[in-house]
């Protein structure tokens, strides 16, 4: 923490002699992507035309006056090593109609709810714990549902702002941050960065037929069951957070084959497992009381009790496999479980 002051002192330096952008006091978000995008030096031109060809309510919403906004900004360049890396056939499907879902996906992970200056970001990795190799990190959940890291370096002297500051998979372009508008904020940033944009059906038809597969049991369990199970996993405006139990959890089940063959006890079993929202790893210590407990209504109707303790976190008399929590899809989120839960009723 002994180097925030000057870290941010450095960051107010670089923009303030680096940030060519206008006077945002009286501009939206959406008002200085258009003006830049128009420029003689133009930075935004893809960012704005993706914008355009996305859902209006993206517009809307950068272009509300009374919006608090985070966003992390694509160059040109940015979206060009995109084009390259994709090709530009498919680059182009993102921006029609029928790429039109994963396009807002994509937007909406650089979005975040609130005003997020370049101060909280350095305070916030400069409180984070490092790991070994002396990075530090904290998680923040975007528009899109996901959440994505922003991370950093620490040496002895505190965060290294000459090893740069991440936003998920690209760099803090830190000579264009803390761009001022009336309703939020522009941090640029050097990539694209990408959501997963496969459900959690997805997600688990993958894993399932892998070379070392994990969800084969939970993968047919969900196909005897009744069709709206399916559907439920596969919808992708869908918010859902999923426990999901690994194979040998299946396998200690007893009397498994009479339960796949009653659809619908099956059937509200594996709704058991779904909680109708999407709630990260690092969320949960929060919806707990002073017991470390909490209650939450699962799809099936009845309730599971969420228990966090210094050994972990459950849910029910199942173990939360915490090498194995926050497995990202674009309708929610997958944690592993060491065991099937079953409801009282």
């Amino acid at each position: 923490m002994k180097r925030v002051c000057t870290v941010f002192a450095i960051l107010v330096l670089l923009v303030t002699s680096g940030t060519t952008f206008a006077d945002g006091h009286g501009s939206t978000i959406a008002d200085i992507v258009v003006a830049s995008a128009g420029a003689e030096t133009a930075e935004f031109t893809t960012l704005l035309a993706a914008v355009s060809a996305a859902d209006p309510a993206i517009l809307e919403a950068l272009a509300n006056p009374d919006a608090e906004l985070t966003v992390f900004a694509p160059t040109d360049a940015a979206f060009a090593a995109l084009t390259e890396a994709l090709g530009e056939d498919a680059f182009n499907a993102i921006l029609t109609e029928e790429g039109t879902p994963s396009l807002n996906e994509i937007l909406l992970y650089h979005v975040v709810s609130g005003i997020v200056p370049s101060a909280d970001v350095v305070a916030g990795l400069s409180s984070a714990d490092a790991d070994d190799m002396g990075q530090v990190s904290f998680p923040v959940v975007t528009l899109s549902g996901q959440a994505l890291d922003i991370a950093g370096t620490v040496g002895e002297d505190g965060l290294d702002l000459a090893a740069g500051i991440t936003i998920a998979e690209a760099n803090l372009v830190l000579d264009m941050i803390d761009i001022e508008a009336s309703n939020g904020l522009i941090h640029v940033i050097d990539a694209v960065i990408v959501p997963e944009l496969r459900t959690i059906a997805d997600i688990v038809v993958e894993l399932a037929g892998a070379e070392n597969p994990e969800f084969t049991t939970l993968l047919g369990a969900v196909s005897a069951a009744d069709p709206a199970v399916l559907e439920t996993l596969a919808d992708p405006s869908a918010e859902l957070t999923v426990f999901a139990p690994l194979d040998s959890a299946f396998a200690a089940v007893e009397g498994l084959e009479e339960i796949v063959a009653d659809t619908s006890l099956l059937t509200s079993i594996l709704q058991y497992h779904v909680f109708p929202g999407t709630v990260y790893s690092f969320q949960i210590g929060d919806l707990a009381d002073d017991m470390g407990q909490v209650a939450i209504a699962m799809a099936n109707g009845s309730e599971a009790t969420v228990s966090v303790s210094d050994m972990g976190v459950m849910i029910d008399a199942a173990n939360i496999v915490l090498e194995l929590v926050d497995i990202e899809a674009s309708n929610g989120v997958i944690h592993v479980i060491d065991a099937v839960i079953v409801p009282m009723s």
